[in-house]
């Protein structure tokens, strides 16, 4: 195989000579962040990787198989070949290696004779996955394929989302954090520990990609509904930017999992021999806040703008977190804001079928938590928009947490919860505070399984000619209730929503289909959008268009099914029409770091990740 010696003109980030290399700039876009086929960032011609070297900030090219087309100019030294090139989960094309790239690349005899098709190796990975049962058999399925193909990772979520997004996601997830160290193949993200402080940015200079323009961060201390599972954590900052990347495009070298491991009071995981995080209890207090404040610092320096998304904090944490660091970067809380934008579209999508307006709604919560508040608080901007005052739209939201109902009188409520703490007698149970409240709307944000027993449904029939049912806590073990039993026992009246997907259900001879009220219909378009227009803060009203754009995707025969949410087959259609209304906020409040395009919805298209292979060789 002859050795191409001569390196591309634009590998390592050197400047090219003069010609050599024309670089796609688009009016108001900065050089550093252009776009290539796909969505990518980096030069228009240019579409070969830099190679995973340490240095300071820099934007690398494209993989190559996500790009389509033929590759310019001779292969860099550095370019992996034979066993090498296999095992680059960024470049490989597994069988799918055309036979004069496996003669020119070192491949022959490392792979089957046949050639296949992208499509071929899609069919054969679903003939595979479907042959398992266990979820989590299937979580680690994909992830090992996610380990060694990226590109096929990825077209096989895109196209089959249904089958796919329960698995690498909620509600299997859930399972994979419990048994991480136990099922843990290979390293995926990055993890800063508490034995890391001082050098914080050192270590984020470790991640071999200079473009990574969005982090999902957890500290592990309250998983879905599962707890404290420390840096077994980790699946849930991988799993959303797999969703990034599924639902809206967000190309993968532009995501960043992080982990941050300040040990864990689980004492079952401190007892497991195979735990693979810090073994000792949490930092708190100071330690903590000086290690949340060095890892924002260092962020920010190493990844200058970059998006910073908190996932899975504990209560305590979350808002204050939140609070500390909005205003200063842009970040924002998928627990909170997120959830929220999510709720409010489906609570939009069942108001087209009461026909009653957002301000005459009455909403309890069971749980009265980071999800809780941050719902209530999108809800009350939404029924001041509506046409309420703000304190009689926050006195339309009551929240029951394990002592019951959030009251004025109680003296042991947390700074969260007051604003929803209205005059009142106290009531200790959640059937009670149905009666006594009679509310248009129930929603489960608090982990409690079966909370919304049969009693409850019924008094929420007898008080609503269509009452507005949303059990949204998972995973799937901590729904308040399944579809079926809110169907069933309000004679198939509710209007229904959760947080963990349910199979259709036929109730007194009609068939629903209750889709998820999962946050992955609002974050990655959100993100999409952020990083497009290279935002400089997250506000609220960007949730809220986001919220208005997914339920504006609802369409009458959704309706008619009992469907209060898209399909997700749609999923990336809807997230082009979030990321625009996210954009456009930004322009409209001054907070976009680029000249606004005359079509946001085709800017946002153009940007969007399309995996699929593209020729090494000629």
């Amino acid at each position: 195989m002859p050795t191409q010696k001569a390196l591309h003109p634009c590998v390592g980030g050197r400047a090219a000579p003069a010609g050599s290399c024309d670089r796609l700039t688009r009016p108001g876009v900065r050089p550093d962040t252009a776009k290539v086929d796909g969505g990518a960032p980096g030069p228009d011609r240019c579409r070969l990787p830099e190679p995973p070297v340490p240095g300071p900030p820099r934007m690398t090219s494209m993989p190559q198989q996500t790009t389509g087309g033929v590759l310019p100019g001779p292969l860099p030294e550095w370019f992996p070949r034979g066993l090498a090139l296999l095992r680059d989960p960024a470049l490989n094309k597994g069988s799918a290696f055309t036979e004069r790239e496996r003669e020119v690349l070192g491949l022959r005899g490392l792979l089957p004779p046949h050639v296949s098709t992208l499509e071929q190796q899609v069919d054969r990975v679903l003939e595979n996955f479907r042959r398992l049962d266990s979820p989590l058999e299937r979580y680690i399925m994909l992830e090992s394929l996610h380990d060694r193909n990226e590109a096929l990772f990825f077209r096989v979520i895109m196209e089959h989302p249904d089958e796919t997004m329960p698995v690498i996601y909620t509600p299997t997830v859930g399972v994979a954090c419990q048994q991480y160290g136990h099922i843990y193949r290979s390293p995926r993200g990055l993890y800063i520990s508490g034995k890391d402080r001082g050098r914080v940015a050192e270590i984020m200079r470790n991640w071999p990609y200079r473009d990574a323009r969005i982090i999902v961060v957890t500290d592990g201390e309250r998983i879905l509904g599962l707890g404290d599972l420390g840096a077994s954590g980790m699946g849930i900052p991988t799993g959303k930017l797999a969703l990034y990347t599924a639902c809206a495009g967000v190309h993968p070298r532009r995501c960043l999992p992080v982990m941050l491991d300040v040990g864990t009071n689980n004492e079952s995981l401190l007892e497991d021999p195979l735990y693979l995080g810090l073994r000792q209890r949490r930092l708190t207090g100071p330690a903590y806040d000086d290690l949340m404040a060095e890892f924002i610092a260092a962020s920010q320096e190493v990844f200058p703008g970059i998006v910073v998304q908190f996932e899975d904090f504990a209560n305590h944490n979350a808002f204050r977190l939140l609070r500390a660091y909005r205003e200063r970067i842009c970040c924002f809380n998928d627990d909170i804001q997120g959830t929220a934008s999510v709720t409010l579209a489906g609570i939009l999508s069942a108001l087209r079928v009461t026909g009653r307006p957002l301000r005459e709604q009455t909403f309890l919560f069971l749980g009265a938590g980071e999800a809780a508040t941050g719902i209530a608080d999108l809800l009350t901007q939404a029924m001041v928009a509506d046409g309420l005052d703000a304190v009689a739209a926050r006195g339309r939201c009551w929240m029951v947490d394990s002592k019951g109902l959030v009251v004025g009188e109680r003296t042991d409520l947390i700074e969260h919860k007051r604003p929803y703490a209205h005059p009142h007698a106290q009531v200790t149970g959640f059937v009670e505070a149905v009666r006594t409240l009679e509310p248009t709307a129930i929603i489960g944000v608090g982990a409690a399984a079966q909370a919304f027993n049969r009693e409850v449904i019924t008094a929420m029939a007898e008080i609503n000619e269509r009452p507005i049912v949303f059990a949204l806590s998972n995973p799937t073990s901590k729904a308040e209730c399944t579809a079926e039993q809110a169907y069933a026992w309000s004679e198939g009246r509710a209007l229904f929503a959760s947080g963990s997907p349910f199979d259709p259900v036929e109730v007194g001879g009609r068939r629903f289909v209750a889709r998820q009220g999962n946050n992955s219909y609002i974050f990655p378009g959100v993100g999409l959008g952020l990083v497009a227009v290279q935002a400089l803060r997250v506000t609220d009203s960007m949730f809220s268009v986001a919220a208005q754009a997914l339920a504006d995707a609802v369409g009458e025969d959704d309706l008619a099914q009992g469907s209060l949410f898209p399909a997700l087959s749609r999923v990336r259609e809807v997230s082009a029409d979030i990321a625009a209304a996210v954009a456009g906020i930004a322009f409209s409040e001054g907070l976009a770091g680029i000249d606004r395009p005359a079509d946001l919805r085709a800017f946002m298209q153009e940007q969007m990740y399309q995996p699929r292979y593209a020729s090494y060789v000629d």
